[in-house]
């Protein structure tokens, strides 16, 4: 007699420890929010006994994972919690977290794709990622182009405040690369006005004639601006399908979002909807 076949997920041992899934419940349970001041009810919803959400209760709060709220018998997440969270964050680098992303954009686009930081005033090319194709931008990592006049740089530029900007620059000439490089601190503060207004860099031959570069900011986990993107290549490349610039905006700004989420950004600023948006344009 034949005897059905035992799923795969019966016969795969599990190296799940039981307490501790249930602990993890708990802290998510109160991490969104969820009332534990009637345990039974908690306990019900959580699928455990009410004694074991007591023990696990007292435990947490002793490992300072949660703490109660004046006495009220509700929990928030402790100390101890903000504290495992920021180690994570502080151990994370940009550079490799946004590696692997960029890989996946540049490869998705078909076009070279870059992480930059700025630096005074001018932007460092810190990560570069290739497609397999032939038309591809030529800037290495290392390279430092004009924060002002560069597509990463302006992303980087319009999130900070604007005494920051004029600290940056005063006293300097802004240099003209091409005729669309502002070279007024007025004409870049208008410049920078338009980007954070569209959330991207839509630049088109601002650089290197024949180039064209869409770029987004980057932020960390306190929503600071610390980085940003492109992805670069012809003109033509930018502009044939029809709606192929569009698409090529998404991915750069979906991208950043992606590299900025990893990096333990919660906001949405910066990240503005694709419907009605106005890119800024060199």
């Amino acid at each position: 007699m034949l005897t059905k076949p035992r799923d795969k997920a019966q016969v795969v041992p599990s190296y799940s420890v039981p307490p501790v899934v249930r602990a993890v419940k708990v802290l998510r349970f109160i991490a969104a929010g969820r009332s534990v001041a009637n345990q039974s009810q908690a306990a019900r919803e959580l699928g455990i006994s009410r004694t074991t959400l007591l023990r696990l209760l007292h435990t947490l709060e002793a490992e300072g994972l949660i703490e109660q709220e004046h006495g009220s018998g509700e929990y928030v997440l402790g100390t101890g919690m903000i504290e495992l969270a920021g180690r994570k964050l502080l151990s994370l680098d940009v550079t490799q977290v946004a590696s692997p992303v960029l890989a996946e954009m540049a490869t998705q686009l078909g076009l070279s794709c870059h992480l930059g930081i700025l630096d005074r005033r001018e932007v460092v090319y810190v990560v570069r990622c290739q497609p397999n194709v032939h038309l591809v931008s030529n800037v290495r990592v290392g390279s430092r182009l004009l924060a002002h006049a560069s597509s990463m740089g302006r992303a980087i530029l319009a999130q900070l405040p604007r005494e920051q900007v004029d600290a940056i620059f005063r006293g300097v000439p802004l240099s003209a690369v091409t005729t669309a490089t502002p070279t007024t601190l007025a004409a870049l503060h208008a410049d920078l006005v338009r980007v954070r207004a569209g959330g991207i860099v839509d630049s088109r031959s601002s650089y290197e004639q024949g180039i064209d570069s869409i770029a987004a900011p980057v932020y960390d986990h306190a929503g600071n601006v610390i980085a940003a993107i492109n992805a670069s290549g012809p003109e033509g490349a930018f502009a044939s399908p029809r709606g192929r610039r569009a698409l090529i905006a998404q991915g750069v700004r979906d991208a950043a979002y992606e590299i900025s989420r990893r990096m333990g950004y919660v906001g949405g600023g910066g990240q503005p909807s694709v419907k009605g948006e106005r890119r800024a344009r060199s």
